[in-house]
């Protein structure tokens, strides 16, 4: 177990720590192919060392021995009983990711929970004030806000280039059947909360109002799943001085074209997580006009239409790296120990995750769906 030195971080247990002990519930797709595939690298294993797993499939905690040589369990609730884990990672079955966190912060361990945080507001609220009250970390795996190619548009906005941004649309589609338990509401499934908390959370943290809630408008439709959840989603969120935000998830969509589109006064922008273009015209080489209230003629006083050229400039974005997942789960577990070893300010927070359910569970509430 890490022990105290530096005292800026004191109330989270772990301080100046060259290692973290880790334990992960749930061999899953994400806690084994995304938590545990990060943690078995050589970069991870200098900050982290797996020493726990819990999961109730006997095969799935005998691949955990053999791919990570760590203890296992059968059921979560045996790690707790150990002294000797820093953080443990929720990776559960989402339904299960608030009261096992929960459980979890009030036996005194910090938690990264995978996402969805919980399905209703109140639920993040609690987790909020259960961590405080422990004086344990909590914080939930929104790692898609620390890949390259989101962090790339970022930077395109902050230039200010497309000039003031009307509008935002992200498109996480495709066409897909789907028949797992993620197709279930009794297990908090459908594409909103398996898929949406990623491409919600970008758009959100481009809306940048966290101190507030945009007005919503959501229609969800089920098309191709087997399950009772929706897996057609489309949300337009509004703010006053805000750009709209168009975003949809569709599992019906058999022509994805953009995942980003922006419009801007100036310019726009489209791209994927691969490649992104952007062009714009600089004000000050743009002809000088005004607004003529007369109707236009051409010089044999036939009627015109406004036509003018405006030189647009290019710019483009490849992604160096194929890896960008992995990219953004390395850039997230950075964050957490440079917070916890440091005190520096993390860029992701469950106040900001809370916003992100809070329009999730409003989007439900607009669209009652009925129930296997």
């Amino acid at each position: 177990m890490v022990q105290h030195i530096n005292t800026n971080n004191e109330r989270y247990g772990v301080t100046d720590m060259k290692k973290f002990n880790m334990a992960i519930i749930g061999q899953g797709r994400s806690g084994r192919d995304i938590h545990g595939a990060f943690f078995a690298t050589e970069a991870a294993k200098e900050r982290f060392t797996l020493v726990a797993v819990a999961d109730n499939i006997a095969q799935r905690r005998e691949r955990a021995t053999a791919e990570y040589g760590c203890d296992v369990y059968d059921d979560y609730k045996k790690l707790l009983r150990r002294d000797d884990i820093d953080i443990v990672v929720n990776a559960s079955f989402s339904h299960l990711h608030y009261p096992i966190t929960k459980e979890v912060l009030e036996a005194g361990f910090n938690v990264i929970c995978e996402k969805p945080a919980a399905s209703r507001a109140a639920e993040v609220d609690d987790l909020i004030k259960t961590a405080e009250k422990s004086g344990k970390m909590y914080n939930v795996f929104q790692q898609s806000r620390l890949t390259p190619y989101f962090r790339q548009i970022k930077k395109v906005l902050a230039e200010g280039k497309l000039g003031r941004i009307v509008e935002i649309s992200i498109a996480f589609n495709g066409y897909a059947r789907r028949w797992d338990w993620q197709t279930l509401q009794s297990f908090k499934g459908g594409n909103l909360l398996n898929t949406g908390p990623h491409p919600l959370d970008q758009a959100l943290n481009l809306l940048d109002m966290y101190d507030g809630m945009p007005d919503i408008m959501c229609k969800m439709d089920r098309a191709n799943t087997f399950g009772d959840a929706e897996d057609y989603v489309k949300l337009i969120m509004t703010a006053p001085g805000k750009p709209l935000i168009d975003l949809s998830i569709s599992s019906c969509d058999a022509y994805p074209t953009h995942t980003y589109k922006i419009m801007g006064t100036r310019g726009g922008l489209k791209g994927s997580m691969t490649n992104i273009e952007w062009k714009y015209y600089i004000a000050d080489e743009a002809p000088e006009q005004k607004l003529i209230r007369e109707p236009l003629s051409k010089p044999n006083g036939t009627p015109a239409y406004c036509g003018e050229k405006l030189e647009f400039h290019t710019e483009n974005w490849t992604s160096a790296d194929s890896g960008a997942f992995d990219n953004a789960v390395a850039n997230y577990y950075n964050m957490i120990y440079a917070y916890l070893t440091e005190g520096t300010p993390m860029e992701i927070t469950p106040r900001q995750v809370r916003q992100q359910i809070a329009v999730i569970e409003e989007c439900h509430r607009q669209n009652p769906l009925s129930q296997l």
